[in-house]
């Protein structure tokens, strides 16, 4: 999760909302990325989905089994689906999103029986953290605008 804090503080540089994420396979880290929606000019570029694309590149596959997710934020309903249609094993999030996680917060897909997948997830990891890290990013963007 360390190393996806450092993605989310590269994101928070660049005033982007400072979510960071890292795949890992093997204990070893094989995609990172944080968000990057104003550089990109796309609402997809979320640090979830940009780890999913380069992973799946890394590997050759877009089946990610035995692949966990380290991401600072409770991750949105695009990026679970992209978990879910990708076949992480697991997903560890930092702090909850109440406006749009789904994995825990607003609803809990992980729980979800009909889904031909299921992925494990824990939260909570340096939570305190991530969302003073979160505060501070949108006190600053404000004081700005």
């Amino acid at each position: 999760m360390r190393q996806a804090i450092k993605q989310a503080q590269k994101a928070y540089e660049l005033l982007e909302v400072p979510v960071g994420c890292v795949l890992v396979k093997d204990n070893k880290i094989i995609a990172s990325a944080y968000n990057k929606r104003e550089h990109k000019q796309s609402s997809l570029a979320h640090a979830e989905m940009l780890a999913i694309a380069k992973a799946s590149k890394k590997l050759h596959n877009w089946v990610l089994e035995d692949v966990t997710m380290y991401v600072t934020l409770e991750p949105c309903l695009m990026c679970t689906g992209a978990i879910f249609q990708s076949r992480l094993k697991r997903v560890v999030y930092g702090a909850k999103e109440p406006k749009f996680g789904v994995l825990g917060s607003l609803m809990d897909l992980s729980q979800e029986t009909r889904f031909n997948h299921r992925i494990e997830v824990s939260s909570g990891l340096f939570q305190d953290e991530i969302s003073q890290m979160m505060k501070d990013f949108f006190k600053q963007l404000r004081s700005t605008t």
